[in-house]
């Protein structure tokens, strides 16, 4: 009974199997884990510009909404080209030595999740606009705003990087909306956050409960192709809008475009792959096609879906048109 009665022996057991149980169950795996685990090749560490994008990331809580893990579950395919597993987190340190932030993967996924934000919207004309008002580009986003990443200047700068923002969100804004240099690191940081490609012959690991495709026929060779409306809303939406009418000043409209209606496929297809440069009438679209790495029939899938929607009503084309192009576009890019 004098053990219980000895407050100093009783606070040194209790430390003695806290540091114990501490140096087990924490430790030792981590230990453990770092040992056996290392970044996979073709990783890129985060520059100095994406670094400091991630100190105001966490600044601004944005873990608190954003996971940046791709679970081996159906539902996160959309998320990711492939599960996660521990080498994509092998090369990230923390982020100083007091604090500890090193993977933000995030438990509540209340917004997209990140873990390959920087190929599936990689535009910068998109993410900094999304910042500033994000319910410009998606009507319903229930994201908070943050124009203190910005600041508002009758003139531009040499460096200045302005932000086109609808009239609707300007609310009696009257001079030009410009960028921080928080707001232009912090989107360094999401541009950087891309899945890196595992090693030549390494079979990912399969999602789980894989619903069952059923495609659609959509031209008039009753081709079967994937679902047209879904690839847009997945790479096209965001930008160009459901309503396909764009947003004045930053994205086109596909709604009557001549590109859209036209009979030049090759260029049609060279936007989706290559992206386009519209300055200064809009922003710079970046290469959709090569960055989410769709296939002649999802680029047919996409081509199709425009030319019929919206009141559009033009003539649908084949994946063989289509793939002839996209053969030349990847021939050419390699050289």
């Amino acid at each position: 009974m004098d053990f219980f009665d000895n407050h100093k022996k009783l606070f040194r057991t209790a430390l003695g199997l806290f540091v114990g149980l501490t140096i087990i169950v924490a430790i030792m795996p981590a230990i453990n884990n770092q040992e056996n685990n290392s970044p996979l090749p073709g990783y890129e560490p985060l520059s100095q510009e994406a670094y400091l994008g991630k100190k105001v990331f966490i600044a601004n809580g944005c873990v608190a909404c954003h996971t940046q893990q791709v679970r081996n579950v159906e539902m996160d395919n959309i998320w990711g080209n492939r599960p996660g597993i521990p080498a994509d987190y092998a090369g990230i340190s923390r982020t100083d030595f007091w604090t500890n932030t090193a993977t933000l993967m995030g438990t509540e996924r209340t917004g997209p999740d990140l873990t390959n934000i920087g190929s599936r919207q990689p535009s910068l004309a998109w993410n900094l606009l999304h910042l500033f008002q994000p319910r410009a580009v998606v009507e319903k986003s229930i994201m908070p705003a943050y124009p203190w990443l910005f600041e508002v200047k009758n003139e531009l700068g040499e460096k200045d990087v302005e932000v086109v923002v609808p009239d609707a969100y300007r609310k009696g804004i009257n001079g030009k909306i410009i960028a921080t240099q928080e707001a232009l690191h912090l989107v360094a940081y999401l541009q950087s956050l891309k899945q890196t490609p595992l090693p030549d012959g390494k079979t990912p690991m399969e999602f789980l409960y894989k619903k069952k495709e059923m495609p659609v026929v959509i031209n008039e060779n009753s081709t079967k192709l994937p679902d047209g409306k879904l690839l847009y809303t997945n790479n096209c939406m965001s930008c160009h809008q459901a309503n396909g009418e764009g947003l004045k000043g930053a994205f086109p409209p596909l709604k009557g475009s001549p590109i859209v209606l036209g009979d030049d496929l090759e260029l049609f297809v060279n936007i989706i792959m290559l992206g386009y440069d519209a300055r200064p009438e809009y922003a710079v679209m970046n290469a959709v096609g090569l960055d989410n790495n769709l296939t002649p029939e999802e680029v047919t899938a996409i081509i199709n879906h425009e030319k019929t929607s919206w009141g559009n009503n033009a003539k649908t084309v084949t994946p063989e048109e289509v793939k002839k192009i996209m053969d030349f576009i990847k021939l050419t890019s390699n050289k």
